[in-house]
């Protein structure tokens, strides 16, 4: 008869399921709770909970030689390196303790979209232990950090005020370039100036030659309106001489 030999098939080949129990398994090792059906996480249940035994027995016994096999079997099964060394060496802790019963299953109300199938969440009854940070450490080097950052301020303002001196030092120089600037200009100003008043004095000379060759043309233009006025007289003269 064929009594307690009930097997989740999930309605797949025996390598299709073996493959997909090992992923299962691994995502919950690294994620410590995955969604899933109701029938995958029923069919993972038997699978991670052997892993996990596998895992307590290399850590309850001494030899070395036994430590090796449980963990090749555990990797023969799960089929990564990765998970099966967090299992070993990190997970297991929190199961030392704990006879069976590894994971916890919760049944959600909504369906899966698509073919409405019934969805789970499968995850560890119990989380991983955290480690203690250590404060001593961190709180006696706060203070210190703290004394060194309390000076630093001060010639951080010192360059501010530094900061703040040399633009009105710049707004000096850039003035007094302005004063010198414009000196320099009334200056080149007053030049041209004194050698506009200096010409008109080298000018009145040539008004004084301009006239007198004036006055050289009126005297020679006066001959000739004489010498006119005369041969219009004999002209004249000549004229009633044939008349008479």
């Amino acid at each position: 008869m064929r009594h307690r030999k009930h097997n989740h098939l999930l309605g797949v080949k025996t390598a299709h399921r073996t493959s997909l129990l090992a992923n299962l398994s691994c995502s919950l090792i690294e994620n410590g709770r995955i969604k899933t059906t109701q029938a995958k996480a029923r069919a993972l249940r038997p699978t991670i909970e052997k892993a996990i035994t596998l895992a307590k027995k290399a850590k309850a016994t001494d030899d070395a030689a036994k430590k090796v096999h449980y963990r090749r079997l555990a990797i023969s099964r799960l089929r990564s390196k990765k998970a099966v060394k967090k299992l070993f060496d990190e997970l297991v802790e929190q199961f030392v303790k704990r006879n069976g019963g590894y994971t916890r299953i919760y049944k959600l109300a909504m369906p899966r979209l698509g073919d409405a199938a019934d969805m789970a969440i499968i995850e560890f009854v119990e989380d991983a232990p955290k480690k203690k940070a250590k404060k001593k450490k961190t709180s006696s080097k706060e203070p210190v950090k703290e004394a060194k950052k309390t000076p630093e301020p001060e010639p951080e303002e010192s360059d501010s005020e530094a900061t703040e001196e040399t633009p009105e030092e710049t707004v000096a120089d850039s003035a007094n370039e302005e004063t010198e600037a414009v000196a320099e200009e009334n200056a080149t100003e007053g030049e041209p100036e004194a050698s506009a008043e200096a010409e008109p004095e080298v000018a009145e000379p040539e008004a004084e030659e301009d006239s007198a060759e004036d006055g050289a043309e009126t005297d020679t233009e006066e001959p000739t309106e004489s010498g006119s006025e005369e041969e219009d007289s004999d002209s004249k003269d000549e004229e009633q001489k044939s008349k008479d």
